[in-house]
């Protein structure tokens, strides 16, 4: 994986371009850079891919209905699907290649987002060598969502060759430095869930009182994206509490917001990402935004043992029963080409280093809520 003074490196070679807009090195992250919103949507009345003969804009020709101009704002429905070229355009060598994913806080309000590319018929992937215009698939699942141009909700890494570590590799790298903690202490190697990754599980610890989770209240006002701390959690979310033997139940098709019950360590020379559901653990889909920066959960006076994962999930089709400790999703990790000149945290303006709440920072008392008691009036 390109970190960040690779990925500065590779704008100054234009592998990455905004053209008129403000250079997108302030948009770099350690691992990734920032895409940023162009200035106009469309809205679909479907989602697409193109094939290997055909461009982006040769396909939405058959499915756009409506034309959104983003530079004043613009609300985009639930679930509706919308399509908005990006700002960044992309002229990578032949043996670099990317690869995107939501931003933690796209993926904490439910927003479904996915990078298109010409010629290409997989989301999320752009071909080594590519040279073109990039797109973002969006879809608001619980909330309307406003935007404007030059708003960020997806990021984009730069690959070359295979960075992925193997078991093996992930249980050598856990003994030098644990890559995941339960409170203060590591995990010991018999306890490692390992299966081409780290499985992590979710925390439904305490007693019925304790607030374990947040449930997507629907129909409720759009967020508009560029508010930062601004909204009352609760016009938004309801507070979930486990029943007893430390379980939930969840509802098909509802949102929720959970905690990983490790903390996750990532050092300055590996990058991770949150895989896609296992469907033969359970009919979920266990996350929406996937990447974990170098430094996240890392401190180098050990005053920090890792920080906990947010953990978005829903249910398909039928209602799930979890329980606490039972393993939800994979972390894979990664290579970096070399450590990051800047690590996640108070540097880069990290918003979810050594977090508490699952909640995303666009609401107002997003700390330690999950130690707050039951609130019946709360309609919990």
């Amino acid at each position: 994986m390109l970190p960040a003074q690779g990925l500065r490196e590779a704008i100054a070679r234009r592998w990455l371009d905004s053209g008129a807009y403000r250079d997108p090195r302030r948009e770099i992250q350690p691992a990734s850079v920032d895409l940023r919103l162009g200035e106009y949507a469309w809205a679909l009345r479907c989602s697409f891919l193109p094939d290997v003969n055909s461009t982006v804009e040769d396909k939405v020709k058959d499915v756009r209905f409506d034309r959104l101009d983003l530079r004043d704002g613009a609300t985009f429905e639930r679930d509706r699907p919308y399509l908005v070229p990006l700002i960044e355009e992309l002229a990578l060598p032949l043996d670099v290649r990317g690869r995107a994913n939501p931003k933690s806080s796209t993926g904490r309000l439910d927003v479904f987002t996915r990078v298109i590319s010409d010629r290409n018929h997989r989301f999320d992937e752009i071909g080594a060598g590519y040279h073109g215009r990039l797109y973002l698939e969006v879809v608001p699942r619980s909330f309307a969502i406003r935007v404007r141009t030059g708003l960020a909700l997806n990021q984009l890494r730069l690959v070359v060759g295979n960075p992925k570590l193997s078991d093996g590799e992930l249980r050598l790298a856990h003994e030098a430095l644990p890559l995941l903690y339960v409170g203060s202490q590591p995990l010991r190697e018999d306890e490692l869930a390992l299966a081409d990754g780290l499985f992590l599980s979710v925390d439904l610890s305490g007693s019925q009182e304790r607030v374990v989770g947040y449930r997507a209240r629907r129909n409720s006002l759009p967020v508009d994206l560029a508010r930062i701390r601004s909204y009352r959690w609760r016009d938004f979310w309801e507070p979930v509490y486990p029943e007893d033997g430390q379980r939930i139940v969840l509802e098909p098709e509802v949102f929720y917001l959970l905690l990983s019950a490790e903390g996750c360590c990532i050092p300055p020379a590996l990058a991770a990402e949150m895989m896609a559901y296992d469907p033969t653990a359970g009919e979920l889909r266990t996350h929406y935004a996937g990447f974990f920066d170098p430094g996240f959960g890392w401190d180098p006076q050990g005053r920090r043992h890792g920080s906990r994962a947010a953990l978005e999930v829903r249910a398909r089709d039928v209602a799930f029963m979890v329980e606490h400790r039972q393993p939800i999703c994979k972390l894979a990790f990664e290579r970096m080409l070399e450590q990051p000149d800047v690590l996640y945290g108070a540097e880069v303006g990290s918003s979810y280093q050594g977090q508490t709440t699952m909640l995303g920072k666009h609401f107002l008392d997003a700390a330690a809520l999950s130690d707050r008691p039951r609130d019946t009036a709360a309609g919990a």
